[in-house]
């Protein structure tokens, strides 16, 4: 494949409500979509997952942008036009680093060449379901009020989510999760703390397995690798590693050394879709459940996190919710829940296309970038 041009959209999409963790509020998503043009005249699309600042990750809007013009792009000058997405995948590894920046530019140059093959991004995978089951992140709430919290999850409940995930911090930990247990005895629950604790609370976290949840997501450092086996050998709760699996090879070490059983794969965290279905292969052979985590995507993020998670080891319900959980509007036509699943979009590529008019209503900046 050859590239024509990429251009970047920056877009600013007010949330339906704030979404509050252990590093941080958001209540406005600063959006990055990667649009690629090949030599042939087919556009493919991504999304860079990045916040505005660099408080969940080093990685942040205006880094992404700028690695990607400087570093990124330049990398795939030589790529010639039988080129595949292995070759880009290896061409973008001589820069160091910058897993959401590679993603994105990588799932548009992939979207591109699977539209010009007319093949879904899913079959390409190796999908094997055509609907997923949908989970739901709900974030602290700003009021850190126990009845806001039952509120919110009973919408989700009542809207059919199939899994219920609760931000927790220090200080916001057992009485909420206590709560939602007490309303919901039944619905699969689980807790994530964005290396909000300390090995010394290992203990503290092993309270919480009285609440039969199904685990907790990435509660120390994710440089904490010794800590996490701590952790997993004070609580009978499993523990999953996120922000920590950077790759099939941290994936392989959290599960031999004891650190994790579960993890969670999120593709911007890895860098991109080649390197997420590696680690699920990984972890399938292994027998250790997987599930795609999400960062607040709009459609075109959500439609291949979508396709991922229809392969055959994503055996818990993911972070995909509905365009609605996140957007009034969102930039592509709306993922809709039903039953407590999402649609596997079969078209070409990621099989969704933003809307012209919504893309030029909601972004804020824009420029155009050459190989050259």
């Amino acid at each position: 494949m050859t590239i024509e041009l990429i251009r970047l959209h920056r877009l600013s999409i007010p949330l339906v409500r704030p979404f509050r963790t252990s590093f941080g509020t958001e209540s406005v998503r600063d959006v990055i979509l990667v649009e690629a043009v090949t030599g042939d005249g087919v556009h493919g699309w991504g999304e860079c997952v990045t916040m505005s600042w660099p408080g969940y990750s080093y990685e942040y809007g205006n880094s992404a942008i700028a690695v990607m013009a400087e570093h990124l792009l330049p990398s795939l000058r030589e790529l010639d036009a039988d080129a595949g997405p292995e070759d880009v995948r290896a061409a973008l590894d001589v820069v160091r680093g910058h897993p959401m920046a590679k993603c994105a530019l990588s799932t548009a140059l992939l979207d591109a060449w699977l539209r010009g093959r007319d093949r879904s991004l899913a079959d390409y995978l190796g999908a094997q379901r055509d609907r997923v089951d949908c989970g739901v992140s709900v974030g602290i709430p700003t009021s850190e009020s126990i009845v806001e919290l039952l509120d919110e999850v009973g919408q989700y409940v009542d809207a059919g989510y199939r899994r219920i995930k609760l931000k927790i911090e220090p200080g916001w930990d057992l009485e909420p999760v206590s709560a939602v247990r007490s309303a919901w005895p039944d619905i699969p629950l689980q807790t994530d703390a964005n290396q909000a604790y300390q090995r010394s609370d290992a203990q503290y976290l092993a309270r919480l397995d009285e609440f039969d949840l199904l685990l907790h997501e990435q509660p120390l450092p994710e440089d904490d690798w010794y800590g996490h086996v701590l952790m997993s050998q004070a609580c009978r709760t499993p523990i999953c590693m996120d922000e920590s699996i950077h790759s099939a090879a941290s994936a392989d070490s959290a599960l031999t050394f004891g650190a994790a059983s579960i993890i969670n794969i999120k593709p911007g965290r890895v860098g991109g879709y080649l390197t997420a279905r590696d680690i699920h292969d990984l972890c399938r052979d292994r027998d250790a459940p997987v599930w795609c985590g999400g960062m607040l995507e709009t459609g075109i993020g959500r439609a291949a996190n979508v396709a991922l998670a229809a392969l055959p080891g994503f055996t818990l319900p993911g972070d995909t919710s509905a365009s609605s959980r996140y957007y009034e509007v969102d930039v592509t036509p709306p993922f809709v829940l039903e039953d407590g699943q999402l649609a596997v979009p079969t078209g070409p590529g990621i099989g969704v296309d933003p809307i012209p008019e919504v893309l030029a209503d909601l972004t804020v900046w824009s420029t155009e970038l050459r190989p050259e």
